[in-house]
């Protein structure tokens, strides 16, 4: 039971701290690609509106009833609230994923080893999805969203995969394993988006690309580093009190 709870608030305390400061990083290096982009998508509607005549169109069955629209938090303050609260919950859930993993592994999260994790975090949940699926601003076009679910979860839980069996194993034959593991997703191929014309310009796509890259590979080092010195932290005092 002291493991348990050793592991559940070293999580907590590191996936708070991690995503709080992934959300610093996000305000100052992604937030304005975003806006800047949805500035390009309201320009496009306004100007798609303007072109459209002035019969109107019969109505779709997803639309909402006239004079209500879907519920967004409004820009500034609220708009900011809700996007640390979301990373740092994200902080959370990743961290307890994380400590289940070293669990059902048996690999303990160290100090000595936190950028093992902190790599094979990165890479599973962030890289190497956005090999076939990079991150994507508004106004661009995607493959259908299942699709794009379903290949994003298989792909992080084939990294996910290659990483422990070349942790656990440590010989030739699970470095094979894992390499077929780790390429199979990309083998299969990410589901492919529509090839109709984005209303973001290429350098806004490709800045916010590496800019979430650059947020979450922060994210995933201090996860790794928070979480293994809280834990040896946690696990002295467990020591100290036992003898």
């Amino acid at each position: 039971m002291e493991m348990f709870r050793r592991i559940f608030f070293a999580a907590v305390l590191a996936g708070a701290v991690a995503g709080l400061v992934a959300s610093a990083i996000q305000q100052w290096r992604v937030v304005p690609l975003i806006l800047e982009a949805e500035r390009y998508e309201i320009s496009e509607a306004h100007a798609i509106d303007h072109e459209q005549d002035a019969t109107p169109a019969a109505p779709h069955l997803h639309e909402l009833p006239e004079g209500m629209e879907p519920w967004s938090p409004a820009d500034g303050l609220e708009r900011t609230f809700y996007t640390v609260l979301a990373t740092t919950l994200a902080g959370l859930g990743f961290a307890l994923l994380m400590g289940a993993v070293s669990t059902f592994a048996s690999i303990e999260i160290t100090a000595e080893n936190a950028l093992f994790w902190s790599v094979g975090g990165f890479l599973a949940f962030s890289l190497m999805p956005a090999i076939g699926l990079p991150p994507d601003l508004p106004g661009m076009a995607g493959a259908e969203l299942t699709q794009r679910q379903f290949w994003w979860l298989g792909t992080a839980f084939a990294t996910g995969a290659a990483a422990l069996l070349v942790a656990k194993l440590r010989n030739l034959a699970g470095a094979v394993i894992a390499l077929v593991v780790l390429l199979a997703p990309h083998i299969i191929g990410a589901p492919t988006p529509p090839d109709v014309p984005a209303d973001v310009p290429a350098h806004l796509a490709t800045a916010y690309a590496a800019n979430t890259l650059f947020s979450s590979f922060v994210f995933w080092l201090v996860l790794g580093a928070a979480y293994g010195w809280i834990n040896r932290k946690l696990l002295a005092q467990e020591t100290s009190r036992d003898g």
